[in-house]
């Protein structure tokens, strides 16, 4: 029994080192991601946006996996949903 729980003590710190990286790594990575998720699939006309690029902009149409955004009169930019990073201001309608 001795040997035993000699092997189960060495084997602590590693299972220890396991549980904090998933606390304070891994949980939070996927919280992050899942919020990135319902934001792209909650994307609507008329929101403004901010890409990864830096570009700000207002969405003008949605497509399955891509957004047009206005950037300045008369142009328009289509955009990876997956690059928009912030929806600074929801859209009215």
């Amino acid at each position: 029994m001795n040997a035993m729980q000699a092997q189960i003590m060495n084997l602590l710190p590693i299972i220890l080192i396991f549980v904090v990286f998933y606390f304070l790594l891994i949980k939070p990575q996927k919280k992050a991601q899942d919020d990135h998720k319902k934001m792209v699939a909650a994307l609507k006309k008329n929101d403004e946006v901010v890409t990864s690029g830096g570009i700000h902009g207002v969405i003008v149409s949605v497509k399955d996996s891509t957004v047009m955004m206005k950037v300045d009169d008369n142009v328009k930019i289509e955009v990876q949903k997956a690059s928009i990073t912030i929806v600074k201001k929801k859209g009215t309608e």
